[in-house]
């Protein structure tokens, strides 16, 4: 069972929210900020989601349990009380956090506090009109070049669309790189994500066809109506591989400033997919 608190200015949003996973790292404040900037464009409802992980509290009933400090680097017992309330002053400290950058934009929020463990507390809360920003290099359970647990089951489990954001700024003339597979409906629902931050972002439009792609003449002329760009806008690119290194280089040449792909795309299935995601420094947008 969810024990959540919600705080909203305004009223409930017409269509689906922006959810966003805070922690009070760095790395969620950047992508806090990313979700009330497109909130602030979309007119949705930003929504803080901050999970108290279960499984920490658990372990702090260990009498064995130990601790190692960020700056001290000294081990001490985990205290069940003292993690309590460094949890509760972070909640607090989140709470305001989330007020004033949303603020900033002139928009409206809901903060959710829960307590379990932050994939089932995530799914318990997201719905399929939702967009999720994800801060990546927090939600890692081990340190290492791919990605963590939490964004794996989230990557493959959200129902809706999935932003995974990175602190490295992305060029800002660059293109929206849109990777296509042979899922005629999942490559609609990633050419319609890439409109939508085309249309606040102003940046033109790529299409990848990975070699030998059954993507006919007639829906690729549908998949460029549907971007809202002017065609000179929209690029057409075939790749003469599918593999993550040759994904890289194209995205570097065409100076990618955000990369939209499904679920169902083929690149998931390729070997290196995860290490390719997570060394990427360019927002991710992953749609069903």
């Amino acid at each position: 069972m969810t024990d959540s608190t919600l705080e909203s200015v305004g009223g409930r949003p017409a269509g689906g929210r922006v959810l966003v996973l805070l922690d009070g790292s760095r790395v969620s404040l950047s992508a806090l900020e990313a979700a009330a900037s497109i909130a602030e464009h979309t007119g949705a409802e930003v929504h803080g989601v901050f999970v108290e992980e279960q499984d920490l509290l658990r372990s702090a009933g260990y009498g064995f349990a130990r601790e190692v400090g960020a700056f001290s680097g000294l081990s001490r017992p985990l205290d069940v009380v003292a993690l309590e309330q460094r949890m509760q002053r972070l909640a607090e400290q989140t709470r305001r956090t989330l007020a004033g950058v949303v603020g900033r934009y002139g928009g409206r929020y809901r903060l959710n506090i829960s307590r379990g463990r932050v994939v089932e507390e995530v799914l318990a809360l997201a719905g399929p009109e939702d967009l999720l920003v994800l801060g990546r290099a927090r939600w890692a359970t081990v340190p290492g070049p791919l990605l963590g647990s939490t964004v794996r089951g989230l990557v493959q489990r959200s129902p809706g669309r999935l932003l995974l954001w990175s602190q490295q700024r992305a060029p800002t003339r660059g293109r929206i790189v849109v990777f296509l597979n042979d899922h005629e409906q999942a490559n609609r629902r990633a050419v319609s994500a890439a409109a939508e931050a085309a249309a606040y972002s102003r940046q033109p439009v790529a299409l990848l066809l990975a070699e030998g792609a059954s993507v006919t003449g007639q829906q690729l002329s549908e998949l460029k109506q549907l971007t809202g760009l002017p065609e000179s806008e929209v690029q057409v690119l075939t790749l003469p591989a599918s593999d993550p290194v040759t994904i890289a280089r194209l995205l570097r040449r065409q100076q990618a400033a955000q990369l939209v792909l499904s679920r169902e795309c083929s690149l998931f299935q390729e070997p290196g997919a995860e290490a390719l995601l997570s060394a990427l420094h360019l927002p991710v947008t992953i749609t069903p």
